[in-house]
């Protein structure tokens, strides 16, 4: 049985986490699938850097690299890591990485970029023509430097072929559950995300982007449309102006967004936003209206009208409702 090998990259200013979180998950599922008799795959798990000198993370960490690129010259699984603040400066320090996942890119290697280490898989170009996503405050400079990449806003986890994006740290645990489930089996995922999220999570579909996910019927110019709307759903946008771009008039553009995908492009819009607010109202701090506003509704009353009519809830009350279920911990009994 093949030991699938897994390259971890380390690079100056990362987050400790985008390393420590992921091999103890793996490490985590080897024990288990060992525990259960049913596979006994071992995992060949090392970190690669340019040389072995000490790399200094954000949180003080010194790590030394197992490998150098040279020395790491196949892989079943490569995963790059996030970065703290604007990875611009990063990137230009390290031409050799870049390097390095063009081969591994060529040669098949899965990859991995997290959060703002997903800059790496852009400047290297294997993303061009791609979906991605990267931390939510990197959007706008990330869909200038790499305009040929299809940013996907709403999503934290976008996939396509053997290139992955995560948009958090967060987003990664959801995806490693995943890729444990294809290395060894459900039951060992399972056990995996028990003990490492005991709070609610997105599943894996509902947080992601697959390439054909959304383009399950043979219309190209509608699923060129929701591509687009899909990259662009947080702007103001006429469905009238989205008709002429693909060369339609509003009528037939309406007909067949509905033949092909059972819904209106207006609805289709709406639950892009939609999902989008109910991911932030989760995750960040934003107020509702900054909600709203990122979402592409500058109305608010609308926007809450919206959410409501949607899911039969207020925007502020999901919050709570959401926020109770993942932060309330457990009272010890009393003695």
């Amino acid at each position: 049985m093949k030991q699938p090998s897994i390259r971890f990259v380390l690079v100056e200013h990362m987050l400790a986490t985008s390393l420590s979180l992921p091999v103890e998950m793996m490490r985590a599922a080897e024990s288990s699938a060992r525990s259960k008799n049913t596979n006994d795959k071992k995992l060949d798990i090392a970190t690669v850097s340019k040389n072995k000198e000490v790399i200094a993370t954000q949180a003080g960490i010194n790590l030394i690299p197992d490998l150098t690129y040279d020395e790491s010259t196949s892989a079943d699984l490569i995963i790059v890591p996030a970065l703290w603040r604007n990875p611009r400066p990063i990137i230009r320090k390290n031409p050799e990485l870049i390097e390095w996942l063009q081969r591994m890119h060529q040669q098949g290697s899965s990859i991995i970029g997290v959060s703002t280490g997903c800059c790496f898989l852009a400047e290297a170009g294997i993303l061009d023509g791609k979906p991605a996503t990267t931390h939510w405050h990197y959007f706008d400079q990330f869909q200038r430097d790499y305009p040929l990449v299809e940013l996907k806003r709403q999503y934290f986890i976008t996939q396509s072929g053997n290139l992955y994006c995560s948009g958090s740290v967060n987003s990664l645990a959801d995806l490693m559950v995943h890729l444990i489930q294809r290395i060894y089996d459900r039951s060992v995922a399972s056990h995996v995300e028990r003990n490492f999220s005991h709070e609610i999570r997105r599943t894996y579909e509902s947080a992601s982007y697959f390439e054909d996910k959304h383009h399950n019927h043979p219309d190209e110019d509608i699923v060129q449309a929701q591509m687009w709307l899909q990259g662009n759903s947080q702007k103001v946008i006429s469905l009238k102006s989205v008709a002429e771009r693909f060369g339609m008039s509003v009528r037939t553009f309406n007909r067949r967004f509905k033949e092909a995908t059972s819904k209106t492009p207006l609805q289709y819009l709406q639950e892009l936003r939609i999902d989008m607010a109910k991911e932030l109202l989760q995750t960040s701090n934003f107020t509702i209206s900054q909600i709203a506003d990122k979402v592409g509704y500058q109305d608010i009353s609308h926007f809450a009208g919206l959410f409501k009519k949607l899911l039969g809830t207020t925007p502020s009350d999901y919050r709570s409702t959401v926020r109770a279920k993942l932060f309330t911990a457990a009272q010890p009994a009393s003695v």
